[in-house]
């Protein structure tokens, strides 16, 4: 089904599964409750989970097949993010001109930064990408300020021109909206001591999560994905068989800065607000980390990374000093500040820290990452059934 195998498509399904009943999946502690801390399923992260779900699998296209490693894709979110805002500020405040433009501006833009970059290999050319990922947050923070607006950003404005929107109503602001659906708009649901909300801009950025999922999919088991891995295993021997690898490389790079842009402008198209800091290098270093995180050259591996570094940044830095002493609190007061002191410096501020520590346990027990991990556990449950080439139901020692 949609040109997929049985495999694909069950983990296409599982996907689509997980996306819409993300709001109940992630918040499963009732409201009010000591736990209910650790539920993620209110729309600003659970937006933040596709749309960097996307930016991961468009880098693991790159990265995954290639092996070329990029430290300087943030440029492509950023490039996005601006271009879905000047849409809204001249066009319209409907996502999708916004979201489309976005993709063609960043595929444009890499395509530019990877002719050049691709000249090199290796280190070479992860230097080259972080010093163009670099020199554009530079203009975007200050040369190019009449366009990007500098430190401040840039954001709708009420006099913004918007030549195909009506005017606003008195006191008015524009915002985003799919055919006059805002994205901001959300229902929710009481369940008994659950509440669970669905939220337009998160259904929409899962649906586009959904095909971008597919198209990689689709590109990893298609010829040109075998060129790809051919590059990754020994792009040498492939050009003495005649083959120039750099067309493949390109076109993998450019996919990969689409899959970027498009990022940028779901972002914009959740919150209307675009900085330079989506181009600054830590950025472009997150998606690294997500995609080793989750499983380099993986079809999810790079949705799950995404989700496990974002749950960490927006749950874990929450969790503060008043909350463990609450945890520990059954304990004898020495012991309870004791294990204050003890696990403070991984939450909180020190999240950073945590992360560092599972990342570098996963690099060196885990190589291929979460979806290794989740591989192991399912052979350790799997049953394992003696094959049998005899009538009386012996086995037959293997020659």
């Amino acid at each position: 089904m949609f040109g997929l195998d049985k495999k694909d498509f069950r983990l296409l399904l599982l996907v689509a599964v997980l996306v819409a009943l993300a709001p109940f999946i992630l918040n499963p502690f009732p409201e009010g409750s000591g736990m209910a801390q650790f539920n993620a399923g209110y729309p600003d992260l659970m937006q933040r989970f596709v749309i960097f779900g996307i930016f991961a699998i468009g880098f693991n296209i790159l990265f995954g097949l290639t092996g070329y490693l990029s430290f300087g894709h943030a440029a492509f979110l950023g490039v996005g993010s601006y271009a879905a805002i000047w849409m809204m500020k001249l066009l319209t405040m409907n996502v999708i001109p916004a979201i489309m433009v976005s993709v063609i501006v960043a595929g444009i833009f890499s395509l530019a930064v990877g002719w050049i970059s691709l000249r090199r290999s290796g280190i070479y050319f992860s230097i080259l990408t972080l010093a163009f990922a670099q020199m554009s947050y530079s203009l975007a923070y200050s040369v190019l300020t009449p366009i990007t607006g500098g430190e401040t950003g840039l954001q709708p404005k009420v006099n913004d021109p918007r030549i195909l929107d009506g005017a606003l109503a008195n006191g008015g602001t524009p915002k985003a909206n799919l055919f006059g659906l805002e994205m901001g708009s959300s229902f929710n649901l009481d369940v008994g001591a659950w509440v669970f909300t669905f939220n337009v801009g998160y259904y929409l950025a899962g649906i586009v999560m959904l095909l971008a999922f597919y198209l990689s999919i689709r590109i990893f088991r298609s010829p040109f994905g075998m060129m790809l891995r051919a590059v990754k295993s020994n792009q040498q021997r492939l050009n003495y068989t005649g083959l120039n690898a750099k067309p493949y490389t390109l076109a993998a790079f450019v996919i990969s800065g689409m899959y970027a842009g498009l990022a940028g402008g779901l972002m914009v198209a959740m919150d209307t607000q675009v900085g330079a800091e989506r181009m600054f290098w830590t950025a472009s270093g997150e998606v690294v980390l997500m995609s080793i995180l989750g499983g380099v050259g993986t079809l999810i591996g790079p949705v799950l990374g995404a989700g496990a570094i974002k749950y960490m940044e927006n749950i874990l830095s929450k969790i503060n000093k008043e909350i463990l002493h609450q945890w520990f609190a059954f304990m004898p007061d020495g012991i309870e500040d004791i294990l204050v002191s003890l696990v403070y410096p991984f939450i909180g501020k020190g999240w950073h820290l945590t992360l560092g520590i599972i990342f570098m346990l996963v690099v060196i027990f885990l190589p291929g990452g979460l979806v290794e991990g989740g591989q192991r556990i399912a052979r350790l449950f799997k049953r394992k059934k003696p094959t049998t080439d005899r009538p009386d139901g012996k086995t037959t020692p293997a020659e």
